[in-house]
């Protein structure tokens, strides 16, 4: 597994909770639900609007969760 030490907002990556944002649309700790799941704003990526990235443990996992459209409901704007 190659994850990196800091996410863009200097948190630790943690599998399953980090999410990739543009931090214009979605400031770094912002708490989000996604189908029922609590994630947490800490990294970004090469895309921006309104598009999150989930940390996975492998590509071949991301690539199994695919791609889709869903609502995201904003939790909090607080660190965890």
């Amino acid at each position: 597994m190659d994850i990196t030490s800091a996410t863009a907002s200097g948190a630790e990556p943690e599998i399953g909770v980090t999410i990739g944002v543009d931090p214009a649309v979605i400031p770094y700790g912002t708490s989000v639900l996604i189908n029922g799941k609590e994630y947490v704003a800490q990294d970004t990526g090469n895309y921006t609007g309104n598009h999150i990235d989930i940390l996975c443990e492998s590509e071949a996992v991301a690539e199994n969760l695919g791609t889709y459209n869903t609502i995201v409901h904003i939790k909090t704007n607080g660190k965890r």
